[in-house]
């Protein structure tokens, strides 16, 4: 360990790329726990947000990129709201899923790389979500086609899930966003 620019360094070459990839600085971390204690979804994770830092801060790459965590994660900000020193663990969370899809690394939710990637092409080619598209693409590729297919129906029917897209306004503007991100 070593202390740089005020900030303790733990000797981890993962907690490096975390790190660079999320912009944020997950050393800042001593487990106060208000992220988690403020998390909606926690109570269906492996581990919870503050103890997948502790994991990262310990280098334990596989564990934390192999759990649910990370993809049960809602991505609402609580937790980065909560935190004392202003981490935006929603951030480190994008972070982990970017390099558990670009690793290929296996999964406890199976599909959950696919309905990420599929989200994210969708945002990118209209600016905007739409679920008709995402069921449409995801249903057939995942081979579950029919788990929900009555809940499906009723949305649509009461007009909550749109069948036909719409690009917004300046979507090239969120295509250059993507870009950029590399």
């Amino acid at each position: 360990m070593e202390l740089r620019e005020g900030v303790l360094k733990v000797g981890s070459p993962f907690l490096g790329v975390v790190n660079q990839r999320s912009g944020q600085v997950i050393q800042l971390c001593y487990h106060c726990h208000k992220c988690t204690a403020g998390c909606p979804v926690a109570f269906a994770m492996d581990y919870g947000p503050d103890r997948l830092l502790r994991m990262m801060q310990f280098g334990l790459k596989e564990q934390v990129l192999c759990s649910s965590d990370i993809w049960i994660c809602a991505s609402c900000e609580t937790c980065g709201t909560r935190c004392p020193n202003e981490i935006d663990i929603a951030r480190v969370m994008d972070a982990l899923r970017q390099i558990t899809v670009e690793e290929r690394l296996p999964t406890k939710e199976r599909n959950a790389p696919l309905f990420h990637n599929l989200f994210l092409s969708i945002v990118k080619r209209l600016g905007r979500m739409h679920e008709a598209s995402l069921m449409g693409l995801y249903k057939p590729l995942s081979r579950d086609l029919f788990s929900d297919l009555p809940m499906g129906l009723k949305m649509i029917l009461k007009g909550k899930i749109p069948l036909l897209p719409h690009r917004i306004k300046g979507s090239d503007e969120v295509e250059k966003i993507f870009e950029r991100s590399g």
